[in-house]
């Protein structure tokens, strides 16, 4: 496809598949498009067998890795550049009590400082400093931060190795600061997205950044994101100045996905109105699937969610418990199961593979060019 995403990445297709199973990557970038892992909670270890598995297996197909290093948390610019997070009673014993509402019992110690240190140690300086090491003694195409103008480190190395970087951006003027940094594709996500977005609808933002980027005489290229499942979707996306689609939920429900086989079946039942965007998971808004977790989060009663990090060492280890519970039979865990999902979960109703969902995405987006050519009169 002449798409210049194609040309900077050498893909056949413009679609990005951002995921934290390294088997979805694989099947994606073998399939024409191009998987991105998502590293951010992993620790430089974890990260080097991760990369070094795909490396086995994507036979020489390009990928990128995601990170998320914020520009501003809880405990940034503390000594040592290491954030040193402390959790209110007030939390831990809300997250508690809903548990054992549920008859889970509350997390322990250890599940916590696992938690503290994946999470925390990764979105400082120092603990993103580590990663990037890891990730770029391996091929990697693409390196991707998902909060924020990417660090000058992070953008040094990209330039070093010629590896193009990417920075998710959910408003126009996020767009033009990122452009200003340096960054080399703009990931330009709508409030439709699971995980981390703003506000502002996919369809608003997309032509809206295309227009700002291009009037301020920039060629940076443009991932649409935000509630994109199909190939339609991505058609009417680069209709409106995209140059391709970054899509992370559609994978979820994918055959290779390592999402709990409870909340899969969720997924796959659940319509365009089963998701919330909450800053309870994180401390920064996030759209995730509702259940009983997400409500009792926005109740009135409910403590409100801390700064990022810290909110994720609340819930982060209590969700983990919930997911191996769940996947065990536990009713309670059950219904209190969740992920981060976009809108677009209520077009996902079919199990697929991944290579299915790239194959489904080229034909879906050929017919939608077909129809509106057919627009045009003769």
């Amino acid at each position: 496809m002449q798409s210049p995403i194609c040309a900077m990445l050498d893909i056949e297709f413009p679609l990005l598949a951002f995921s934290h199973c390294r088997d979805v990557v694989v099947a994606v970038s073998k399939a024409g498009g191009m998987g991105v892992f998502g590293a951010a909670a992993l620790p430089p270890e974890r990260l080097e067998e991760e990369l070094a598995w795909i490396d086995a297996h994507i036979g020489g197909k390009p990928y990128g890795v995601d990170l998320i290093v914020p520009n501003s948390f809880a405990g940034k610019g503390e000594a040592g550049g290491r954030a040193r997070p402390e959790i209110p009673a007030t939390h831990r014993d809300f997250a508690a009590g809903l548990l054992a509402r549920f008859d889970v019992d509350a997390v322990g110690t250890d599940d916590a400082t696992a938690a503290r240190q994946a999470l925390g140690d990764n979105m400082t300086d120092e603990g993103a400093a580590a990663l990037l090491e890891v990730a770029f003694r391996h091929p990697i195409k693409l390196i991707a931060n998902a909060l924020g103008v990417p660090p000058p480190l992070m953008l040094d190395l990209g330039k070093r190795h010629g590896v193009p970087v990417a920075a998710l951006v959910g408003t126009r003027d996020h767009a033009l600061a990122q452009v200003r940094a340096g960054v080399d594709i703009l990931v330009v996500a709508g409030g439709e997205a699971g995980g981390h977005c703003g506000e502002v609808a996919t369809m608003v933002l997309v032509p809206e950044v295309a227009e700002a980027v291009e009037a301020v005489g920039a060629s940076t290229p443009i991932l649409a994101a935000g509630g994109i499942v199909t190939g339609r979707q991505m058609a009417a996306a680069m209709a409106m100045g995209a140059h391709g689609a970054w899509c992370g939920s559609v994978w979820l429900t994918t055959a290779e996905a390592e999402t709990n086989p409870v909340v899969k079946e969720k997924m796959l039942a659940a319509s365009s109105r089963d998701t919330i965007r909450s800053k309870s998971r994180t401390g920064k808004p996030s759209r995730q699937l509702r259940s009983p977790w997400t409500d009792a989060w926005e109740a009135e009663d409910a403590p409100k969610p801390l700064p990022m990090p810290l909110q994720s060492l609340v819930s982060e280890p209590a969700l983990r418990k919930v997911d191996k519970l769940a996947e065990g039979g536990h009713e309670g865990a059950k219904q209190l199961a969740t992920y981060w999902v976009g809108q677009g979960v209520g077009l996902m109703n079919e199990p697929m593979s991944a290579g299915q969902v790239v194959q489904a995405f080229k034909e879906d987006w050929i017919a939608a060019c077909e129809r509106l050519n057919g627009f045009v009169g003769g």
